[in-house]
C-alpha cells in the first residue's frame, strides 16, 4: 500500500475556511478593543490637561474666562510635555470655566472627559 505524503486538497480548503471564519469573527473584536482603549487614554490626557489648567489658574489667581495655551500647562504635566490623542485628535484646552475637549469625541471610543 502506498504511503500519502502531504495533506489533500480538500484539507486545506477546510483549515483555510475554519482560519477564516476565526478571523472574521476576532478582527471585530480587536479593532473595537483598540478604540475603547485609545479612548480611555484620550480621557485620561483630557483628565491631565484639565488638572494642569486647574493649576495654572489657582496658582495666577485667574478667572473662570481665562484661557492658558499648551505653553502654560507644561510646567503642570508628566515630562512637561501637552499630551497627544492617540486616535490622532486634537485636543482644544478651552477657558478655565469649561472642560477641554478632543476633536474625536462623539465617535468610536468616546474622547471625552468622564
Amino acid at each position: 500500500m502506498k504511503k500519502r505524503l502531504g495533506f489533500t486538497l480538500v484539507e486545506i480548503m477546510i483549515v483555510v475556511a475554519i482560519i477564516g471564519l476565526i478571523a472574521a469573527i476576532a478582527i471585530p473584536n480587536f479593532i473595537r478593543a483598540r478604540q475603547t482603549a485609545q479612548g480611555q487614554a484620550c480621557s485620561q490626557n483630557l483628565e491631565q490637561i484639565d488638572g494642569a489648567k486647574q493649576q495654572w489658574g489657582f496658582e495666577f489667581n485667574q478667572g473662570s474666562a481665562a484661557t492658558p495655551a499648551e505653553a502654560d500647562l507644561a510646567p503642570y504635566l508628566s515630562q512637561n510635555t501637552f499630551p497627544v490623542c492617540p486616535a490622532a485628535g486634537t485636543y482644544s484646552i478651552n477657558d478655565l470655566g469649561s472642560v477641554p475637549t478632543c476633536s474625536l469625541a462623539g465617535g468610536p471610543g468616546d474622547h471625552e472627559l468622564q
